[in-house]
């Protein structure tokens, strides 16, 4: 008989998971609170418009492929992924702006049109970047479940390449000396929800990662993406239920033997949390049962910053407005210290608008476009009061996208939704911390929640709360590694380095960028 696995949360990592797992014979439920699936990867739908609930960049679309690959299936048949071209549009309060593309030669002359000594230095900085992912590819790839698993990692080698002494801003100096510049590579700290003037040195390799490989939109958003994987699990064999908030967890000691809804009770011999890591472990998980996760210890851990959200339904257009676009106020520290250490409200916020109806017309009514709008703010703090704060917040941000030249923004408003940290806490967000525990280097590997959870039995976690962290590419590698570690604990024979001809590994077996440096050199 088939072992069950009960899957709470049909999130990114939870979706891969079940494909993963049910492909390998395992009886796979997924349990999923709201009525869709895909979490916060998933759309919102207001009278005629379509909008990504959460992440509107997908990246490094390999990584997502190698678990279609391992279940016999092929992402790109599934979706329809465009390559942007400017990848985004990034503006400086205090002067000049750059339309970020792959393409080195024409990337070297947007950047030369800011700093010209800086621009040469194109080409050192992918190298080093190249040579970083490479080397940081068993640690995406590797449970870490103690500081045993890191003494393995060739720490010699790696030390060199990774700099953890060093902030991303000041490895970048190594590259670039304007400070424009470095906040054009090293913005994408933000995907972790931290300042590049903290996050370590090794997150340098995000905005490589867009520069090689692409950024993409998938049509009809990235909640198609996860769409096609849910539809992808079924055809596998996986049972979706939506609809259905787990309320209580059945313990038999510290193992877990059901999940219970208000519908129904579903038995497990193996259960995968995809649900935000601090939130259910404080809402279903008993305090006595976590000594090192414990109410105490998670109240002291770091978390992400939040963010504040406007989904607009426009009447018309805005065809000068890029498909991304990054708005990077002069005092971009200040916006950081307000977040991450003073927790209060920036007067001149940073940030950042999609504007997909230029890319895919899909996702609005005919003659209308619908605008993605996203503020990085403190997480819940008592600081904040969103209920007196949120309506001056907003009108200070349609200030801000009038200097985008979206002056006439409120009069073409058709439909909107406002979501605060107070919004992202309700649907079961810790703190409202919408990209979770923060990636400190004391947050990272071993210290991190584990992916085999260990203060529990048959307890296992995917998501941004465990290793490797948060973003959709890591995301789906926390799934891989998941479902490796379930199918080695319960001797079952993984099929999934068979298929494709696919190697195990998802990182290491991507096929190099497009155009490689030498070719656009």
């Amino acid at each position: 008989m088939a072992k069950r696995v009960v899957i709470i949360g049909a999130g990114p990592g939870g979706l891969a998971s079940a494909m993963l797992l049910a492909h390998a014979g395992f009886d796979v439920t997924v349990v999923e609170r709201q009525s869709d699936v895909g979490g916060r990867t998933s759309m919102m739908r207001l009278d005629g418009y379509s909008f990504d609930r959460g992440p509107t960049f997908f990246l490094f679309p390999q990584v997502l492929d190698s678990v279609f690959a391992r279940c016999g299936r092929s992402l790109y048949d599934r979706v329809d992924l465009l390559r942007l071209d400017p990848q985004y549009h990034l503006i400086f309060e205090g002067g000049g702006d750059v339309r970020a593309t792959s393409d080195v030669g024409r990337m070297e002359c947007e950047l030369a049109a800011i700093s010209p000594q800086d621009a040469g230095n194109l080409q050192a900085y992918l190298q080093d970047n190249q040579s970083k992912l490479s080397a940081f590819q068993p640690i995406l790839e590797s449970p870490f479940e103690s500081m045993r698993d890191v003494l393995r990692l060739p720490l010699a080698q790696l030390l060199p390449l990774m700099r953890p002494w060093a902030s991303v801003d000041r490895d970048l100096k190594r590259f670039f000396k304007d400070p424009r510049l470095r906040l054009a590579f090293s913005f994408q700290s933000k995907y972790l929800g931290m300042s590049p003037f903290q996050c370590p040195s090794l997150f340098t390799i995000l905005s490589f990662i867009e520069y090689a490989y692409g950024v993409y939109h998938p049509r009809g958003g990235c909640g198609a993406v996860s769409e096609a994987m849910a539809e992808t699990a079924r055809e596998l064999g996986a049972e979706i239920v939506l609809g259905e908030a787990v309320e209580a967890i059945d313990f038999s000691g510290k193992r877990p033997v059901a999940v219970e809804t208000s519908s129904g009770r579903y038995p497990c011999d193996a259960l995968v949390i995809n649900a935000d890591f601090a939130h259910t472990m404080r809402t279903l998980v008993p305090d006595r049962l976590r000594r090192a996760w414990s109410d105490d210890k998670l109240a002291q851990k770091q978390y992400s910053c939040s963010t504040f959200m406007l989904y607009l339904g426009i009447e018309g257009r805005y065809d000068h407005l890029e498909h991304h676009t990054i708005y990077l106020a002069d005092d971009y520290k200040t916006n950081l210290r307000d977040i991450e250490s003073d927790h209060r409200l920036s007067a001149n916020p940073s940030l950042y608008v999609q504007n997909p109806a230029v890319t895919d017309d899909t996702l609005a009514p005919a003659g209308g476009s619908g605008l993605y709008v996203l503020v990085p703010v403190t997480h819940q703090h008592e600081n904040v009061d969103w209920q007196q704060e949120a309506a001056p917040f907003r009108a200070r941000v349609l200030a801000q996208l009038a200097r985008l030249g979206l002056g006439d923004l409120e009069q073409r408003i058709r439909v909107e939704r406002m979501v605060t940290p107070d919004d992202w806490a309700a649907t079961g967000i810790y703190r409202g911390a919408t990209f979770n525990l923060a990636h400190t280097l004391d947050q990272m590997l071993h210290r991190r929640p584990n992916n085999r959870f260990g203060e529990l039995d048959g307890v296992y976690l995917v998501g941004g709360g465990t290793h490797p962290g948060s973003g959709l590419p890591v995301i789906y590698e926390s799934a891989k590694i998941t479902a490796k570690l379930i199918a080695d604990d319960f001797g079952v024979v993984r099929p999934w380095h068979q298929e494709r001809g696919h190697q195990e590994g998802g990182w290491g077996s991507v096929p190099p960028p497009r155009l490689s440096l030498k070719e656009t050199a």
